[in-house]
């Protein structure tokens, strides 16, 4: 054949075209699979500003792509989250623009109990993190509210229950918020109704409540799943108004419990916190009456009886005032002859000084002190001229080489000088100091090793006689008393009984100034 020439056809197989082959597989996809349930891990979720919901079902083999519609995804009880194994239920179809197949998921839901303890743990864990837990944050109940706040079904039982409770205990006013109790509107429902009675004014037509009482009755985890979701728990936290949480039975836990500023195992134990019992509130009032009326009776009585005794202890009034008196008549009868004699005595002195005083002499001492003050003014002037003259030349000459901004300057140099060395002397001498103990300390510690005690301690001993130390025979012959130290103490080798000798440490040396 020739290289030029056309390839043969391909026979009688029919052409596709792309759209016609997409269109084809994807008829087939959906009609096979027009139904179907998947189990699987939600994988990576997005939410688009359009409002639809596309995520990634997979397993440990493959992943399938999934997608929720914005009417669908806005009604969802359980919104997918990246974790959860959940199971959806849609059909399957193609998407001809990326080649590829996808599910159209109407409805998910988590795999069973254990798929939503999970993710009940992991919000759990996200609110904690975030504080909203924190023992601190909650708030104290009132003693005792004037309004009541209950968010509960109006229908149920749990209503019933709260109204008789607080009708025994202590009656009070109750606003009642019927809100949806499971299903998809519980958590909006409750949210919503938390925040309407925080956004009631205070002293308005319809009471603000002082205390709200989120209830329900007990049922399965999927009955009470609402008061598990997020919204309800930021809800409560944000709350102003004290919250008690009364969901489910005493087993039954949820978020807003962990929230909420204090927990009720039941609808009834919470109008039991809400309101103290009326009777026993009189009952302790009067007990309280009465053991005042108690004691201020017989603090007066005490007080009266003191009185009296101390009224006959004291003295009468007028033995009180008759020696004041008798010492007033004294004193009355001695100041008119104090008086004249002080009077006197005055006179005398002033006629003695009156008599040294004559005007002749005080007009000498003026005219004196008056030439003295002249003479010394004449002088003056020419004095602070002459000074002032110098002083003027004196800055005259120095001024043009005084400038602020020189000296300004020479005075930050100086500054900056004084600064650095101040800086250097004070490491040298710290590094010096350092040095110096460093070495000290090393001395201390060779003088320790070398010393005789430490050779004492492997096993050896110093022999002293007479108070010396013996090196030889003769000597230990000589001496009258011959005495052995080792290192735990000295023993006497006269027969006398050991004595233990508590060595001392030697006191280390003056170290002197290391500047």
């Amino acid at each position: 054949m020739d290289l030029i020439d056309d390839p043969e056809q391909a026979g009688n197989a029919p052409e596709f075209t792309v759209s016609e082959i997409s269109g084809a597989v994807k008829r087939s996809i959906e009609g096979e699979f027009g139904f179907v349930r998947v189990k699987g891990e939600v994988g990576r979720v997005s939410r688009p500003r359009s409002g639809h919901v596309y995520l990634d079902l997979k397993d440990d083999r493959a992943v399938l792509s999934g997608v929720i519609w914005k009417g669908r995804a806005q009604g969802l009880l359980t919104q997918p989250e990246e974790g959860m194994e959940v199971v959806a239920t849609g059909k399957l179809t193609t998407f001809p623009g990326q080649s590829k197949y996808q599910m159209i998921i109407e409805d998910i839901a988590p795999a069973g109990v254990g798929a939503l303890m999970a993710m009940l743990d992991k919000r759990k864990k996200a609110l904690e993190a975030e504080g909203l837990f924190a023992t601190e944050r909650k708030r104290a109940l009132p003693y005792l509210p004037e309004v009541i706040g209950v968010i509960t079904s109006p229908s149920g039982a749990v209503i019933r229950d709260i109204l008789h409770r607080l009708r025994d205990r202590f009656p009070r006013k109750v606003l009642v918020w019927p809100v949806a109790v499971q299903g998809q509107q519980c958590a909006p429902d409750v949210a919503r109704a938390i925040a309407g009675f925080n956004a009631m004014t205070v002293g308005g037509s319809l009471p603000r409540p002082d205390l709200l009482i989120v209830a329900r009755g007990g049922g399965s985890i999927e009955d009470l799943w609402g008061f598990n979701e997020e919204i309800v728990a930021r809800a409560v936290a944000a709350s102003d108004i004290p919250l008690i949480s009364a969901v489910g039975h005493e087993t039954d836990t949820t978020l807003i419990d962990f929230v909420s500023d204090k927990r009720a195992p039941t609808p009834t134990a919470a109008a039991e916190l809400a309101v103290p019992v009326r009777m026993e509130l009189l009952a302790w009032v009067g007990d309280q009456e009465a053991r005042l009326t108690r004691a201020l009776t017989g603090g007066i009585a005490a007080r009266g009886q003191r009185l009296r005794d101390l009224n006959r202890a004291l003295p009468k009034p007028d033995m009180l005032v008759e020696q004041a008196r008798q010492r007033l008549d004294y004193w009355d009868e001695k100041l008119d002859v104090a008086l004249r004699g002080v009077v006197q005595k005055r006179g005398l002195r002033l006629t003695q000084v009156t008599g040294s005083l004559r005007p002749a002499l005080l007009a000498a001492r003026l005219d004196r002190a008056r030439e003295q003050a002249g003479a010394q003014g004449a002088r003056l002037a020419p004095a602070l001229g002459r000074v002032v003259r110098e002083r003027l030349r004196e800055f005259t000459r120095l001024a043009p080489r005084l400038r602020a901004d020189g000296v300004t300057q020479m005075m930050t140099q100086r500054a900056e000088g004084l600064n650095n060395w101040t800086a250097r002397l004070a490491r040298a001498g710290a590094a010096q100091e350092h040095r110096r103990r460093t070495r000290l300390d090393a001395l201390d510690r060779l003088r320790e090793t070398l010393g005789y005690r430490e050779t004492l301690k492997r096993g050896y001993a110093v022999v002293r006689g007479d108070g010396d130390v013996v090196t030889g025979v003769k000597a230990a012959k000589q001496a009258s008393t011959i005495e052995i130290e080792f290192a735990d103490g000295r023993y006497d080798l006269s027969g006398k009984t050991p004595k233990p000798v508590k060595v001392k440490k030697d006191a280390p040396p003056d170290q002197g100034n290391l500047f």
